[in-house]
């Protein structure tokens, strides 16, 4: 059976640019039956039915003339939804497969006022997880996080060259052998939440890169609330998180 590099196969089936087809597999949206394709040049069947999963429109939370509070789908990256809001700048990032608050800046005084608070760390930060193994109590994690940025982002704990992190981890639910927690941060390091779960050796479902073993569609981390100065914000759980499976 003739094969070819998969987004070529892409491509040709879809009837877009070769580009256009690199960025989807690149972007994680793509898709044979319940397999993401993840290496755009690997060889492919030149058969074979692709899935294309467009992200969800993007909700807009809530608007004023300073702040825009966004409920961001999976697989979407932050700098996106910045370009797609005219005037609009981020106060802070999600990782491109985490769901849910995520706040943009709409004029340089407020920008400059949110962004101290978050350095001062008096931004709550609420998350909710699917992790691997079971988690009965409450964990609080403070390891220092470094991280290296040469090409994919890598976090790791290191004491020496690492900079503070805190992370508060609850259960809240328990299925089989996963667990369901809630997670508070009051740091925002490069892959806290990840690094942190990870290390006490309950990696977030999905995540590959930190060392879980279950394939999903994305790492099912999703930022449940946010408060900023007087401002509280909540994004419903997506149906991935709301149960597992």
């Amino acid at each position: 059976m003739a094969t070819d590099k998969a987004y070529k196969v892409l491509a040709m089936a879809k009837g877009i640019s070769n580009n256009k087809a690199k960025e989807l597999i690149d972007r994680g949206l793509v898709y044979v039956e319940d397999k993401k394709v993840k290496i755009a040049r690997a060889e492919i069947r030149t058969d074979t039915v692709f899935r294309i999963e467009y992200p969800e429109d993007i909700e807009i939370l809530y608007e004023d003339e300073d702040i825009i509070a966004v409920n961001k789908p999976a697989q979407v990256d932050s700098y996106e939804i910045q370009d797609s809001i005219a005037g609009a700048e981020l106060l802070h990032r999600l990782d491109r497969d985490t769901s849910g608050v995520l706040l943009l800046g709409k004029n340089r005084e407020f920008i400059e006022r949110a962004i101290k608070e978050f350095k001062n760390r008096k931004v709550e930060k609420h998350y909710v997880a699917w992790v691997e193994g079971v988690l009965y109590e409450k964990v609080e994690i403070d390891e220092p996080i470094f991280t290296v940025k040469k090409g994919k982002a890598f976090s790791m704990i290191d004491p020496v060259r690492g900079k503070k992190a805190h992370t508060v981890v609850k259960p809240e639910e328990i299925q089989g052998k996963k667990s369901k927690v809630h997670i508070e941060i009051t740091t925002g390091r490069t892959h806290q939440i990840r690094v942190h779960l990870a290390h006490i050796g309950h990696p977030i479902v999905g995540d590959e890169q930190y060392g879980s073993r279950t394939q999903s569609k994305r790492i099912l981390l999703h930022s449940a609330k946010m408060k900023l100065l007087d401002y509280e914000f909540n994004a419903a759980e997506p149906k991935d998180i709301a149960r597992y499976k």
